[in-house]
This record gives C-alpha cells, sequence and structure tokens, in this order.
C-alpha cells in the first residue's frame, strides 16, 4: 500500500506541471476596433472568440477590444484578421471593402481614409 501511494506521489508531482505546460502561456490584451453598437459588439467578440480568444470584451465608448488566449491556441495576429474578416477595422487589419459593405447600416462606422 506504500508503494502505491508513492506511485501516485510521483505520478501527480510530474503530471501536474506538464498539464500547465501544454496550455502554453495565457495572454491578456487590449487593442482598438471600429465599431458602433450592439450588434457591433456581439459580431466582434463572436470572431475573436472563433478564431480562438477564450474571452472577448468590446466597449463600444473607448472602441477597444479586451482579449485573452492561450499562446498555444491561437495568436493576437489570427484574433485581429479574424476580427477584419468580420467587417471591422482594428489596429493592424483594414476590413475587406466588401465585407464592410455587407454590415447593417447601424453597423457602418466611419472610416479613416489612408
Amino acid at each position: 500500500m506504500k508503494n502505491l501511494s508513492i506511485i501516485f506521489s510521483l505520478f501527480f508531482a510530474l503530471y501536474l506541471p506538464m498539464a500547465g505546460l501544454a496550455k502554453g502561456e495565457t495572454t491578456k490584451t487590449s487593442f482598438y476596433v471600429n465599431g458602433n453598437c450592439n450588434m457591433c459588439k456581439k459580431t466582434i467578440e463572436t470572431a475573436a472568440k472563433k478564431s480562438g480568444a477564450n474571452s472577448a470584451f468590446w466597449d463600444s465608448k473607448s472602441q477597444q477590444i479586451t482579449v485573452t488566449f492561450s499562446t498555444q491556441k491561437t495568436s493576437l495576429d489570427s484574433i485581429q484578421k479574424s476580427i477584419a474578416n468580420a467587417g471591422y477595422d482594428n489596429v493592424k487589419y483594414k476590413a475587406p471593402e466588401q465585407v464592410y459593405q455587407q454590415l447593417p447600416d447601424c453597423c457602418q462606422y466611419t472610416r479613416k481614409q489612408e
């Protein structure tokens, strides 16, 4: 019985640190995303989550999204691309014009000219 107890102790001592490594590092960051309303909020947050974010919260007043994600599962770049592909310009990517034009009227924010 004592040997069994030692084996379980060794297993947990070796397994738990490896389980933590498998998850990868969790990162929390914020960045600017254009948008207007609650429909925008839902679409932006959904796009972030579909690209692998664990959580996403977009604030319409500050135009900032805060995302938390595992670096093993996705990247900030992937999340920003996904949001742009959903129709919303952000700090790194501009949404394709055709996708932006398909947004509901209330979601068509004023785009910055380059």
